[in-house]
């Protein structure tokens, strides 16, 4: 069982690995939609030939990568309120464009920094 599982790149796996946080690496658009949609509706994931159980999971963390790979299923999922609990973090190259814009609009909006 885990109660943090991770999607990632396989060098941010390799990170969380050694905090004790088990994950898998996605590869492409249909992996991604396909595990995502085990994770949060089979509450399992096939990494490495076994099955996790992801039962008692309450944070799933995204790179942003996958994030944009997932888009509308990821939306609608945060729309839900449901666990698990969905975080994303950045991909090793970096914040994307599109995160650092919408920041910059969040700090324009109501006046306050986010780190």
């Amino acid at each position: 069982m885990a109660e943090i599982f991770a999607l990632a790149e396989e060098e941010i796996l390799i990170g969380f690995g050694m905090i004790g946080v088990k994950g898998k690496a996605v590869m492409g658009r249909e992996d991604a939609i396909a595990t995502f949609r085990s994770i949060v509706r089979d509450r399992a994931c096939a990494v490495d030939g076994r099955t996790i159980d992801l039962s008692d999971c309450k944070m799933l963390i995204l790179s942003e990568d996958v994030s944009d790979m997932i888009g509308d299923e990821l939306t609608e999922w945060q729309l839900n309120g449901a666990f698990p609990l969905v975080v994303e973090v950045p991909p090793l190259s970096g914040t994307s464009q599109q995160y650092a814009r919408l920041i910059d609009a969040v700090r324009q909006a109501i006046g306050i920094k986010i780190q």
